[in-house]
């Protein structure tokens, strides 16, 4: 790279206008009270009393996005920093936002251990054809 600015790549093109820092959405906080319940695949589901979030002055841009993507249908944190185009960290403490603003709520998958076994099923439905 040279030093008079001929040269220098940008890792965003001109069209992309002003960057937003990931730290900048998180107002530089990194963890959130909620965040030990939100790994990859933690699942997001916005609140019914969550009418209007844009309404909700305290809420950015973001916040809003994620009540919206959730009230469509439950998603995932790893499915909403992918369609937001955001870091898990700070997908993560927008959440973590929200939880505490009771404006959606997480819940866990069934850990597959707890999920019934394949034969115990299949056990299950050949007894109920002999009937």
């Amino acid at each position: 790279m040279s030093g008079d600015g001929q040269g220098r790549r940008h890792w965003f093109d001109d069209e992309a206008g002003p960057v937003v820092r990931p730290y900048a959405m998180t107002r530089g906080r990194t963890t959130s009270p909620a965040q030990h319940r939100l790994d990859l695949i933690a699942v997001v589901v916005t609140e019914p009393h969550a009418d209007d979030p844009e309404a909700d002055q305290t809420l950015s841009p973001e916040h809003v996005d994620i009540v919206e993507l959730c009230r469509d249908a439950p998603q995932s944190v790893a499915e909403l920093a992918a369609e937001l185009d955001l870091p898990i960290g700070v997908v993560r403490v927008l959440i973590g936002d929200l939880v505490d603003d009771e404006m959606v709520h997480v819940t866990r998958p069934v850990p597959p251990a707890e999920l019934p076994d394949e034969s115990i099923l299949r056990d299950v439905i050949n007894g109920l054809r002999a009937l």
